[in-house]
């Protein structure tokens, strides 16, 4: 049996992760020509698709073309046919279309095709089926065509054998005016065996959407026939088509997205070791270059007699006391807790886009972040313990420990100075006098630091009046902006050095001095020391809106937005 070469047009596939549908490969067709005078072709098998009715003469021989798609049994679907021409042979001569290769022959070939009358009467003779018959009419057309065909056309592909599974098949856009959505409903085969023969991807060109029914378009009527010409009816009988021809491969195992890194403020928890890791070495390189150089001053003409007349502090008046006393010791305690959620809220508050939550005073007033709320709140107890803490300071006499009485206060700073940077520390002497250096530093940060931080606080909090136009214009917000974050900045560069001479000089005996009370050395100021660090933990991680929401509550109104 001859077959005509024509390339499949492929399109999506039928099944997920299958082959475009359907195989590659030629598709063996059957070109039936027949007479047909009936309104409507009633096409057998499944996956069938009937095309419109067609009028014509009833004397009139009527061209039909079936294109059937062989099953995996070899059947192909027939036409019915009038059963008056019976006994006469009908010659045809094909309607050509375009070509189905680049570069070929107009398609079908040249020439006319001879329809025996038993074919063309579509009524069973020896074949014991209808489909039989229509096997038999297919070969006696196919003989009739000639063998000339178009010089790229390569053998069609075997029929596969189909397997149906449970997927249904995707269906898309008729092919025909009015007729159903192709392909026909049903399952989408599961397996299919591979073509026996496929044709050289160079020699195959994808055909245009109406390739079929331009290659089934009917033949035109001899110049012979006195009847008047017609329109034929043309119907496709397509079977089921082969499955995608589609090597066994294993799906491949999909590449999970790498999860997003987690943010710790602006960068990962990789990003800030590393940050750290650098501030270290560079802290380590730049305190080796200051001890040197401080060494290298110590040497110099002049400098030993300095240090030996300012040893690095001055005598106290005689009304000084020594030791501290406990209001000291709980002040100090809450300070160090204050200080630390201030630091903690005031940098939300600068860097925070979104609030989580907003809190209204009871009284009516501006909106404001639960952050900023509790900053302020802060603060106020802040500065209520620093009040205490100098008011306290000047009833006992005590302030002349931190205050400088003599201006011998500052040539002792700096040789105080000149022996941290040469790691040759000065005697510590706490419970006593602190030498110079700490004087001037504790003065500075509790009448200096402390009421500028204040000072700024209020011009940025709603507690300032916002209608007095002239101490606006005096006192800017801008500059209070300007003044307050390095203000803190300050804070925190002295609570890490202060730390680490606290360490660095006798951790036991100066940490007695400040929780215990006491000049001896033992574990007693360490353990109270820690437990100052554990609730001041405890206190960051309870400076969240879960926690705060009920407290701001009692004296506003919190909410979401």
């Amino acid at each position: 049996m001859a077959t005509q070469s024509g390339s499949i047009r492929r399109g999506l596939p039928r099944v997920e992760g299958g082959e475009p549908w359907p195989a590659a490969g030629e598709a063996p067709a059957r070109i039936v020509m027949a007479g047909a005078a009936a309104r409507s072709a009633s096409v057998s098998g499944a996956g069938s698709v009937t095309a419109g009715p067609a009028a014509a003469a009833p004397s009139a021989p009527i061209a039909a073309v079936v294109v059937a798609q062989e099953t995996a049994s070899g059947a192909a679907l027939s036409a019915p046919v009038p059963a008056g021409n019976a006994g006469a042979a009908v010659a045809r001569q094909l309607r050509r279309g375009l070509p189905r290769v680049p570069g070929g022959e107009p398609w079908p070939p040249a020439g006319e095709v001879s329809v025996s009358a038993a074919a063309l009467s579509g009524a069973p003779t020896a074949a014991a089926t209808p489909a039989l018959a229509a096997d038999a009419a297919a070969d006696n057309a196919e003989k009739a065509v000639p063998a000339a065909a178009s010089p790229a056309a390569v053998p069609a592909t075997a029929p596969a054998t189909l397997a149906m599974g449970t997927t249904s098949l995707r269906r898309g856009l008729p092919r025909v005016p009015g007729g159903e959505s192709w392909p026909p409903a049903g399952l989408a085969p599961a397996a299919a065996a591979a073509p026996a023969v496929q044709a050289a991807p160079e020699h195959i060109a994808p055909a245009p959407a109406t390739s079929v029914a331009e290659a089934v378009a009917e033949a035109e009527p001899p110049a012979a026939a006195s009847a008047p010409a017609v329109t034929a009816a043309v119907t496709l009988a397509v079977t089921a088509a082969p499955a995608p021809v589609a090597p066994s491969v294993a799906a491949e195992k999909p590449v999970r997205p790498e999860a997003e890194a987690r943010l710790y403020g602006s960068r990962t928890l990789g990003q800030w070791i590393k940050l750290v890791v650098l501030l270290a070495v560079g802290a380590v390189a730049a305190a080796g270059i200051l001890v040197l150089a401080a060494r290298g001053v110590t040497t110099l003409p002049g400098v030993p007699e300095f240090l030996e007349r300012y040893p690095g502090a001055y005598d106290l008046p005689d009304t000084a006391e020594p030791g501290f006393p406990w209001w000291a010791q709980w002040a100090h305690f809450f300070n160090i807790f204050l200080m630390v959620l201030i630091i903690r809220s005031g940098y939300q508050v600068r860097t925070e886009q979104k609030p989580p939550a907003f809190w209204t005073p009871k009284r009516g007033g501006k909106k404001i972040s639960i952050n900023l709320w509790l900053h302020q709140s802060l603060d106020i107890l802040w500065l209520a313990n620093g009040l205490i803490f100098v008011v306290l300071l000047f009833a006992s006499g005590r302030w002349v420990r931190i205050v400088p009485t003599s201006w011998e206060a500052f040539p002792n700073a700096l040789s105080a100075l000149l022996q941290y940077m040469t790691l040759d520390w000065p005697v510590e002497s706490g419970w006593v006098n602190y030498n110079s250096l700490q004087q001037i530093m504790y003065f500075i940060v509790v009448f200096i630091a402390a009421p500028l931080a204040a000072i700024t606080g209020v011009r940025m909090s709603e507690f300032w009046p916002k209608d007095a136009k002239t101490l606006n214009k005096i006192y800017p917000v801008e500059a209070a902006r300007a003044i307050h974050f390095p203000t803190m900045l300050f804070f925190v560069l002295f609570i890490l050095i202060h730390v680490f001479l606290v360490f660095a000089t006798g951790a036991l005996r100066n940490l007695n001095h400040m929780f215990g009370g006491t000049d001896e050395v033992n574990w007693v100021g360490f353990w109270l020391f820690a437990a100052a660090i554990a609730i001041t933990t405890a206190g960051w991680y309870a400076a969240r809106p879960l926690v705060l929401a009920p407290i701001a509550k009692r004296f506003g109104q919190v909410s979401s937005r």
